[in-house]
């Protein structure tokens, strides 16, 4: 019994030893150590260390270190110290994992940002620069930012693209998607076949710089004037996401800016008051909006790249079930995770939000509502595209689901992508602007949306 107490101490002391021999080494850089090294005795090392001196903030660096590392004996080891000290049995189930983190307060350190941008250097050198240095510059939950699978840009943004007549674009059907914009009589149409590839077109449209953004894993297509305060911002795909959210980034500074706010979340640029302008995006089919604008260009299939550009191929398993491909921290079951919902907000005026049911809409084609003292009137029409107004005091009463509205003094009102138009007076009623969004990604990005349905 005396011989197995010494033995046990002799063990315990062994341990210790090792431990205090790395001490000048920071806890994230052991974890690190099976990435940079392929010698067994660092292995040890650094897993001695880390189960020694396990502490709270090391769970999301073991999980991330799980999710990368393609070395079975050392994961093996590490996932059961993992759940040792959780107490749970996840096994490989990252959503699982990340699930459990996200759902109890941020317990990583500073040293994250460390550990995420180095980590992050073995994919593309560029995304060192989003985390190093960073811990100060940050308005989002670090653990929630995931990599998507691609390196910066790499899925590759539309730059000032080829835009042809309506006539020559021979390839698009009639019940093909398209995303539509209109700037300054500039219209333009997107074919979701096209941008699906791309997530991205940058462009001066009507004279405007523009970015329009499609994340495809919240069906969500917004585009943004780039130009903020006499500053020019260059926008790009980051390779990151936000709750399942297309991360954009600027050429310039590096930082990361969220898709739905229009805002850098992480760099240099966070709290200088910056958030970019949207603009009206209609989600409709090629038959409707050629049928409303004649003169419309739309994207060539000459884009620069070789995609399988055919409707209906790209994103085809993920859009083909309500399931997500990267998860997010809690659930809203009030809709399905994929179902449309319209965007309503004002974000210059009020934090009021408003998430409106695309299948509700389809029911009610003329909606009215308010948003901080400012009514606004939604007019669905046979394509299921919504467009929406400031529409005052005046009531509306008959939608012939096309370009004509009728208000309750039997008025008639034109439907355009600038204004409602009073078909006699010219009086003008703007455009209110509004996006679609799948249910799940929007309501991750604003939890407290209120949802119409």
């Amino acid at each position: 019994m005396k011989n197995i107490l010494i033995l046990c101490i002799v063990l315990f002391s062994i341990k210790e030893i090792n431990a205090q021999k790395v001490v000048q080494k920071e806890g994230y850089e052991y974890f690190l150590d099976f990435f940079t090294s392929s010698d067994l005795n660092t292995h040890n090392t650094a897993y001695t260390y880390i189960d020694y001196n396990w502490k709270e903030s090391f769970e999301i660096l073991a999980i991330e270190t799980l999710y990368f590392l393609n070395n079975t004996k050392t994961s093996t080891k590490i996932l059961s110290l993992l759940e040792k000290e959780t107490e749970k049995n996840y096994g490989y189930d990252f959503n699982a994992w990340y699930e459990y983190i996200w759902n109890k307060a941020p317990a990583y350190n500073s040293n994250y940002y460390k550990f995420k941008g180095t980590l992050h250097h073995y994919i593309d050198y560029k995304f060192s620069r989003y985390f190093l240095n960073r811990e100060q510059q940050s308005t989002i939950r670090l653990d929630e930012v995931r990599w998507g699978g691609v390196v910066q840009d790499g899925i590759p943004p539309l730059r000032n693209p080829l835009m042809i007549t309506a006539k020559q674009a021979t390839y698009l059907k009639d019940d093909h998607i398209v995303f539509g914009i209109a700037v300054n009589g500039d219209v333009r149409a997107y074919p979701k076949r096209i941008l699906a590839w791309h997530e991205m077109f940058t462009d001066t449209v009507g004279g405007i710089p523009l970015a329009g953004v499609y994340c495809t894993l919240c069906g969500t297509v917004i585009v943004y004037k780039t130009n903020k305060d006499g500053v020019q911002y260059d926008l790009g795909t980051s390779g990151f996401l936000h709750r399942s959210n297309k991360l954009m980034y600027d050429k310039e500074t590096q930082s990361l800016w969220n898709t739905l706010w229009g805002k850098p979340v992480i760099g240099p640029l966070v709290g200088k008051n910056i958030e970019l302008e949207y603009l009206s995006v209609v989600t409709t089919t090629w038959r409707e909006w050629k049928k409303r604008h004649p003169e419309t260009s739309v994207l060539s299939l000459r884009t620069g790249h070789q995609r399988d550009y055919n409707e209906g191929v790209a994103y085809k398993d993920y859009f083909a079930t309500d399931n997500l491909m990267f998860n997010i921290p809690k659930k809203d079951k009030r809709l399905k995770n994929k179902q449309q919902i319209l965007a309503i907000r004002l974000p210059d005026q009020t934090e009021e939000n408003f998430a409106i049911s695309s299948k509700f809409l389809k029911r009610k084609r003329i909606f009215k509502h308010t948003i901080s003292n400012n009514n606004f009137t939604v007019f669905t029409d046979k394509s299921g595209a919504h467009r929406v107004y400031f529409t005052e005091d005046v009531e509306f009463t008959d939608y012939d689901k096309g370009i004509e509205a009728t208000d309750n003094n039997g008025n008639t009102w034109q439907l355009t992508e600038d204004a409602l138009i009073h078909t006699t007076t010219k009086q003008k009623l703007a455009r209110f602007p509004a996006y679609n969004a799948f249910w799940f990604g929007y309501q991750a990005a604003f939890p407290n949306v209120t949802l119409i349905k």
